[in-house]
C-alpha cells in the first residue's frame, strides 16, 4: 500500500495524537471519543489525547512513543499547520525520525472553531478528518529538504532609511551588500525632514550619521542612479542586471559647470516650492556631495565655462551581479491630491504638510528676526490643518484614483506628524491660531500621545469631522479679511456647521506606495489591496514575499513612522542572515517531481506553469533515441501542481501530496462512519 519501493516492506506503525488545545478543540470535539475510535484502525499502535500537544510534555510524549514504541509515522490533528507544523517536524526529528513521515491535521480552523454549535457533527468530522490523514500517512515517504549553494551577498533597492539600515546591518552579519538607489543621492523621505518625532532630533544628522557608517563599511558598495534592470535565478543565486546612469560631470569640474548651467526646474526636494538647476545637488551636505545631472529635464543646450562649450551626455552602464537574495526598500511617496480636492491647485493658499516643512525650513533664515510666519508675502493669523487626505477614503462616497479604487487604508503617521507640526508652530509662531479638523487621532506610537497633549496644552483648536461629511474649503468673497474659509460639521459639538476664515490651509497627505511596476515584473512580487508591497503573513514571516529570497523592508510594505521603518530594516536584514549565513539554504521538497518513464515529453506542464524556468522540457537519450522530457528546477517550483493537472499520462506528482494521496484521503473521508463512532453531544 505504500508508494515508495524503499518502505515497501516496513510495517506501518502510526501514533496518533488528538490536541484539546486548551479547550479550543475539547470544548467542541470530544477528543477522548475521537482518540478511541482512532486506536482502532488498521496500523495505529498509539492513540492519545492532551491538553497541550505542542507544550514540551506533549512533545516529549510523541518522542517516547517513536523510540519505545517504534511508532514510524505521526499524525497531530491540533490547531492551523502554519502554528505548529515546524513545531511537530522538529519533535518527530529530534526523535530519530524523518519529519516528512509527519502530517498535521487542522481540527481547530476546520472544525471546532466552524461548528462549535453542534458538537455530535464536530465529532464526526473530527474523526473524518484523521481518518483521511492515517490514509495519507500509509503512504508518506522519506523526504529531504532540498539545499542550495547560497551566495553570501545581497542587493538591497532604495537608498533611503530603510535600506541604508539594513544594508548596515546585513553587512554586519559578514555578507557583502550592494546598494542601488534610482536617484542621485542617498537619503529618501528622511532628507526632506527637519526634526523627527517624538524625540525632536535632527533629521538630517540622524541620516548623515547612518549614511557614514554605510559609506564606511568596506564590505558594502554603493550605486547612485542605478535601476535593477534584470533578474534571472532563485533565491541563493540571482543573477541580476542593474543598469546605472552617469552622473554627467566630473569631481573636479562640477562645480564651474553648475554655476554655468542656467536651465531650471522646479525642484521636488521642496516639493515644487523652490527652482533647482538640472546640474544640482539635493540639499548641501548630501550624499554623494558632486553634483548630478537630472537627465529626464535636461534640454541639451550647451553649457559655456572657463572658456570651453560643452553638451552633456548620458553614458549608462550595465553590470551583472550574483546574490543570494533580494531586499526591496523602495520607500513611499506623499500623497499628491487632486486638482480643486480642498482647494489643491486652485487656491495658491491651499499646500500639504511635506511642503509646508520644506517651506519652514527654506524661509527660517530669512524672516529678519521678525518671528513671523508668512505666506505669499502676507501674514499667516489662521492656520487650519485637515487630517486624512489621501487616507481612509470611502468607497462610494470618494472619488476613485486612476487604478478605480481609493485608499481605504488609515496612513498611520500622519497624524502625530500634523500634531507635532501644529505645537511646532505655536511655539516658535505664537501669533498663529492653529485649527485641526479631524476624523480621528491616531496617536498610537510611544511617546507620541504626548505630542497630542503637547499640541492641547498650546491651545490648537479642534473640529471633528466624520468621514462622509469632510470639510469643504473655498476662496472667501471679495473684500474679506481672510483669503479661504473652511467649513465643518462639527461632531464635538453635536454637528454644529462652523466656518474658519484662514490665511493657509495644510493637508495632511497620506503614504502612498511608489510606482514600483518593473520591479514587480522583475521579481515576480505581489501589491497588497493598498498596493504596496504584500508579506506572506503580516505575524508570522512579516518581511518575506512569496518569492524566496526576495525581502520587504520599511514603507514599501505600507505606512511606518521612522522607528517602524527602521525596526522593519532590521528584521529584513535578519531574515537575510539567517538565509545567506551558512552559505546554503534550505526549503521545503514539495515540489514537483517527474517519472520519466510516464513522460513523453508533450510539453503541456511547461504551458501551464506559472513560474519561470521552474518546468522546461529538456533533450536527453532514452533507450539510444533522443527524446524530450519535463526537467523540473526544484529551486524555482513552488509546489503549485498546476503541472500535475495538465499531465496526460500522470507523469508528474508533487512529493509529499501526491496524486494517490489525495485519492486515498478522499476514500477514507467519505467512508460510513460505524454505529461506535456516533457520539452524544
Amino acid at each position: 500500500m505504500t508508494e515508495n519501493a524503499e518502505n515497501k516492506n516496513e510495517e506501518i506503525r502510526i501514533g496518533v495524537y488528538t490536541c484539546h488545545c486548551g479547550g479550543n478543540i475539547s470544548d467542541v470535539i470530544n477528543c477522548e471519543k475521537v482518540s478511541q475510535t482512532l486506536r482502532n484502525m488498521p496500523n495505529v499502535v498509539v492513540s492519545r489525547t492532551d491538553m497541550s500537544m505542542c507544550s514540551d510534555a506533549g512533545q516529549a510524549l510523541i518522542e517516547a512513543d517513536i523510540r519505545e514504541k517504534g511508532v514510524n509515522r505521526v499524525i497531530v490533528g491540533a490547531c492551523a499547520p502554519s502554528l505548529h507544523e515546524q513545531t511537530f517536524r522538529g519533535t518527530v526529528s529530534r526523535a530519530g525520525l524523518n519529519p516528512y513521515f509527519y502530517h498535521h491535521v487542522n481540527l481547530r480552523e476546520q472544525d471546532s472553531w466552524v461548528h462549535h454549535n453542534n458538537h455530535t457533527t464536530a465529532t464526526e468530522k473530527a474523526v473524518r478528518l484523521m481518518s483521511a490523514g492515517l490514509a495519507k500517512a500509509r503512504l508518506l515517504s522519506a523526504l529531504d529538504p532540498i539545499i542550495l549553494s547560497a551566495e553570501q551577498h545581497a542587493l538591497v533597492i532604495g537608498g533611503g532609511i530603510a535600506g541604508l539600515r539594513s544594508a548596515l546591518e546585513i553587512a554586519r552579519n559578514n555578507l557583502r551588500v550592494t546598494l542601488i538607489e534610482k536617484s542621485p543621492f542617498l537619503g529618501g523621505r528622511v532628507a526632506q525632514l527637519e526634526k523627527v518625532f517624538p524625540t525632536g532630533q535632527n533629521a538630517r544628522e540622524r541620516l548623515h550619521t547612518l549614511i557614514d557608517r554605510v559609506t564606511a563599511d568596506p564590505r558594502i558598495t554603493i550605486f547612485t542612479q542605478a535601476q535593477l534592470t534584470g533578474v534571472k535565478g532563485y533565491i541563493g543565486d540571482f543573477q541580476v542586471q542593474i543598469t546605472q546612469q552617469s552622473r554627467g560631470v566630473s569631481t573636479e569640474t562640477a562645480a564651474a559647470v553648475m554655476a554655468a548651467c542656467t536651465q531650471e526646474v522646479p525642484d521636488e526636494f521642496n516639493y515644487g516650492l523652490t527652482n533647482r538647476k538640472v546640474i544640482y545637488q539635493a540639499y548641501p551636505g548630501c550624499y554623494p556631495n558632486t553634483p548630478a545631472v537630472d537627465w529626464e529635464n535636461y534640454d541639451g543646450r550647451p553649457i559655456h565655462f572657463d572658456g570651453k562649450t560643452i553638451i552633456l551626455k548620458n553614458e549608462p552602464k550595465t553590470f551583472d551581479l550574483k546574490v543570494g537574495a533580494v531586499v526591496v526598500a523602495t520607500g513611499f511617496n506623499p500623497y499628491e491630491p487632486r486638482q480643486g480636492e480642498f482647494g489643491y491647485g486652485e487656491l495658491s493658499q491651499v499646500i500639504t504638510l511635506p511642503q509646508l516643512i520644506r517651506y519652514i525650513a527654506v524661509t527660517k533664515d530669512n524672516r529678519n528676526g521678525s518671528g513671523k510666519l508668512t505666506w505669499n508675502g502676507k501674514p499667516v493669523r489662521n492656520l487650519a490643518f485637515i487630517h486624512c487626505v489621501g487616507s481612509r477614503e470611502i468607497d462610494g462616497i470618494h472619488e476613485p484614483h486612476a487604478d478605480g479604487r481609493v485608499n481605504d487604508y488609515c496612513s498611520r503617521v500622519c497624524c502625530t506628524a500634523t500634531l507635532h507640526m501644529a505645537a511646532d508652530l505655536r511655539e516658535h509662531f505664537p501669533d498663529v491660531n492653529v485649527y485641526n479638523l479631524f476624523e480621528d487621532i491616531r496617536t498610537y506610537g510611544r511617546g507620541h500621545e504626548e505630542i497630542y497633549r503637547d499640541s492641547l496644552q498650546r491651545m490648537v483648536r479642534f473640529l471633528r469631522f466624520h468621514g462622509d461629511d469632510r470639510p469643504e474649503v473655498t476662496a472667501a468673497p471679495r473684500g474679506d479679511e481672510y483669503p479661504v474659509l473652511v467649513r465643518v460639521n462639527d461632531h464635538l459639538t453635536n454637528g454644529e456647521s462652523i466656518e474658519v476664515p484662514v490665511d493657509l490651509v495644510v493637508l495632511a497627505v497620506g503614504f502612498t506606495p511608489r510606482p514600483v511596476e518593473d520591479l514587480i515584473e522583475l521579481l515576480k512580487i505581489s501589491p497588497g489591496n493598498d498596493r504596496f508591497l504584500l508579506e506572506v503573513h503580516p505575524k508570522l514571516r512579516p518581511v518575506e514575499t512569496a518569492v524566496p529570497g526576495v525581502i520587504l523592508a520599511g514603507t514599501a510594505q505600507g505606512p511606518m513612522n521612522i522607528q517602524e521603518t527602521v525596526a522593519a530594516a532590521s528584521a529584513a536584514a535578519a531574515k537575510v542572515g539567517t538565509l545567506l549565513g551558512a552559505g546554503e539554504v534550505k526549503l521545503e521538497p514539495f515540489v514537483a517531481k517527474v517519472d520519466l518513464e510516464k513522460c513523453d515529453g508533450t510539453g503541456a506542464c511547461v504551458e501551464v506553469c506559472e513560474y519561470e524556468d521552474a518546468i522546461t522540457l529538456e533533450t536527453m537519450t532514452v533507450g539510444g533515441v533522443e527524446v524530450q522530457r519535463a526537467v523540473v528546477t526544484p529551486a524555482n517550483c513552488s509546489g503549485c501542481g498546476n503541472c500535475v493537472s495538465a499531465c496526460p499520462n500522470r507523469a508528474l506528482d508533487v512529493q509529499g501530496w501526491t496524486l494517490g494521496q489525495y485519492e486515498a484521503m478522499v476514500d477514507a473521508i467519505t467512508l460510513d462512519l460505524p454505529e461506535m463512532m456516533e457520539v452524544p453531544a
